[in-house]
């Protein structure tokens, strides 16, 4: 197992395709600053608000400085239907093999009704403009999370 990220250290690279198909990088952002944000699942509640929360917000984390990128385990095609259904203006990448979400130790066993199973817990990571971890967020609360990440951006 990893050690636990940590606020100041390196992210950990990523290169997986977007909703296009498209691989990303962290160096494709190269100075910016980075709101990844892991979800569960494509078109549920919880992550749904998630993404329209901000989706609502983007322009303030655009003005400071920073672009918004979610990851999920859901193929591209997911992503296209939900991106288009609720607007999202910002990439989502396809981590099909779950290998981002193990780098940045958010790839969980889960208990739902007595059910365990193996899926994405939610958490942000603000990247800063030298590719270090600025902030981390683990077990996202969804209620006022958008702020508290803007919050975190003008530090």
């Amino acid at each position: 197992m990893a050690k636990e990220l940590a606020v100041g250290d390196k992210a950990p690279e990523l290169s997986i395709p977007d909703q296009h198909g498209k691989t990303v990088t962290l160096k494709s952002f190269k100075g910016k600053q980075i709101v990844l944000y892991f979800y569960p699942k494509d078109d549920t509640p919880g992550c749904t608000k998630e993404s329209c929360d901000f989706r609502d917000v983007e322009s303030q984390i655009l003005r400071a400085g920073a672009v918004i990128v979610g990851v999920s385990l859901d193929g591209m095609e997911s992503h296209q239907k939900f991106i288009k259904k609720f607007g999202l203006p910002f990439s989502l990448l396809s981590d099909e093999d779950a290998a981002i979400s193990q780098a940045y130790g958010v790839y969980k066993e889960k208990n739902m009704y007595g059910r365990k199973y193996w899926g994405i817990e939610r958490s942000t990571f603000v990247i800063d403009t030298e590719g270090k971890l600025k902030a981390i967020f683990r077990q996202v609360k969804v209620d006022g999370h958008a702020d508290e990440v803007l919050t975190a951006l003008k530090a």
